[in-house]
């Protein structure tokens, strides 16, 4: 996209969010200075979205910082590592060990275990039942676990193996399958007959995720970008091909600072407004843009657009499924030891497996396992899920041998409930209140097979059809899969479509050229030309 021809001036683009996404975006945005004037609005007092770290204590823990919601990921998030490289930050990487269940319903990839072996007969029948959905993945791809394993005939104990959330058993079957068919991203690949996952999933930890944010902000602001904190969109007033996009925006101020006037609003169009406690002034603006990008969740999108959105934009949006999830970080180690296995357990392992000797194996569970990833089933329903991570196996900057040395009095956890429509399932009243360093809520996208048939295959009639008359772009994990990486190429994409270049290093990454290939591909119905 060249510059205004009428003015000659680069396009004025707003961002909204200034998550991974909206960082994204400005970005590949920024790669063109002559071409785009770019700025950014982020509604809180911080980059990152819900990638962020909070402060706690290096003398009782060995770190002085951890990292909340967005901890890690897998190995193939290039784009993710491309941000990280430009910035010098490093992930570091780990071998993740998961405990789900305890007792006679406990098992873990590290170790097999009673259950395991007591459901030897269905482990083997699902990896020829994997099979079989690979050959028809097609097909599969629009059908729901929950109704995939009633087709095979499994026992419900089997969701075990599979539940990472509450939305497990609604997820189309193709995610299940291809996480033990696909050597590239399958996270259980390749799958083993007698104790169905084995492997030790390669991740990475990403690194400080606010100085991460922090230094991307400055990266940015000195290529051109505004960025604009503690700013929200208020409303779109009007889009139309010819004037581009009006908003109206609410920026806070401190209330001993007098608001300062916008280079894009006349005096007639400022006004500030007092909070009850005049603690904080608000300063409402009207603002005209080339173009706008929502990168924030779809509802909020939604709010924003108000009367001025179209049918499909109501209709596609207005399809995704929401809830609301709370992380407690904690340090209490009773509630952890009553729910879950932190270490290995001898009542329950097994050293032969159907005639396979996994002595090594449990000798080395001995040694070695220290569970980062741990699920269980909650008393109340056994179908609800509640996960949580050991923080201090998990996160590279805390010290590991310390941690198991000290008895486990310096250990750091993360436990997620799921859903507040499910509260009465939650044990959260059970973690002592002063042993809570943090709580954290999440409106969380779920991951439904509603959202595979209802709202991503229309996102090409938000971000393709008749973009040029509204002017809009919506970007954002929602758009595919909740992931920091899918979040920053949807951020790439939409700045693709505006016209800025796909960077550079990551052109001469062939599976990072792919995987944007396949987004565009789905999201906006674009081809890419490298």
């Amino acid at each position: 996209m060249s510059p205004d021809l009428e003015t000659g001036r680069p396009k004025r683009v707003l961002v909204v969010g200034a998550g991974a996404a909206g960082m994204a975006c400005a970005d590949t945005l920024a790669q063109h200075p002559d071409r785009f004037h770019v700025s950014v609005v982020e509604a809180q007092s911080h980059c990152g979205g819900q990638m962020f770290s909070i402060p706690i204590d290096q003398k009782e823990y060995g770190a002085s910082w951890l990292n909340q919601g967005v901890q890690g990921g897998s190995h193939i998030y290039h784009h993710t590592f491309y941000v990280f490289k430009k910035l010098n930050h490093h992930p570091q990487p780990v071998d993740l060990q998961v405990s789900f269940g305890k007792g006679n319903t406990f098992w873990t990839n590290f170790y097999p275990t009673q259950l395991v072996a007591r459901h030897s007969k269905d482990i083997k029948r699902f990896s020829w039942a994997i099979k079989v959905m690979r050959w028809f993945e097609l097909i599969f791809a629009m059908i729901p676990i929950k109704v995939s394993l009633k087709m095979f005939f499994f026992s419900d104990d089997l969701a075990l193996f599979l539940g990472t959330g509450n939305a497990t058993p609604n997820l189309p079957t193709v995610m299940m399958e291809r996480l033990y068919t696909s050597p590239t991203y399958g996270m259980w690949y390749p799958i083993d007959r007698k104790m169905l996952t084995s492997n030790l999933p390669p991740m990475v930890v990403f690194p400080e995720a606010t100085a991460v944010y922090s230094d991307w902000k400055e990266s940015l602001e000195k290529r051109g970008v505004s960025i604009r904190l503690d700013t929200e969109v208020k409303q779109v007033l009007a889009r139309s091909q010819q004037d581009g996009v009006r908003v109206s925006i609410i920026r806070k101020l401190k209330s001993n600072v007098s608001p300062l006037p916008s280079a894009d609003a006349s005096d007639s169009e400022q006004e500030v407004k007092h909070s009850e406690n005049d603690a904080i002034e608000e300063e409402l603006l009207e603002e005209t843009y080339d173009e706008i990008v929502f990168c924030v969740l779809a509802d909020t999108a939604k709010q924003i657009l108000g009367k001025e959105a179209r049918w499909i934009e109501k209709k596609v949006l207005g399809s995704t499924i929401w809830s609301d999830d709370v992380t407690v970080t904690h340090n209490d180690l009773d509630y952890m030891k009553r729910w879950y296995e932190l270490e290995y357990n001898d009542d329950v392992a097994v050293s032969d497996l159907n005639g396979r000797d996994e002595s090594g194996r449990v000798e080395k569970a001995k040694k070695l396992f220290q569970p980062m990833y741990l699920i269980k089933q909650t008393p109340a329903d056994a179908r609800k899920l509640e996960m949580s991570f050991d923080c201090s196996a998990f996160q590279y900057q805390m010290p590991k041998a310390r941690s198991r040395s000290n008895n486990f009095c310096d250990l750091l956890f993360m436990t997620i409930f799921l859903n507040n429509k499910h509260v009465h399932t939650w044990s959260k009243n059970e973690i002592r209140p002063e042993k809570i360093i943090a709580e954290n809520w999440w409106h969380q996208l779920c991951h439904s097979y509603t959202h595979y048939l209802f709202v991503v295959p229309f996102l090409f009639c938000l971000n393709r059809v008749r973009s040029h008359r509204y002017h809009t772009r919506f970007a954002g994990s929602w758009t595919l899969v909740n992931a920091h990486e899918v979040a920053v190429i949807s951020g790439i994409a939409a700045a693709y479509s505006l016209g800025a270049d796909y960077p550079k290093e990551l052109k001469e990454d062939r599976f990072a050229r792919l995987c944007f290939r396949l987004y565009l591909l789905l999201v906006h119905w674009r081809w890419f030309a490298p």
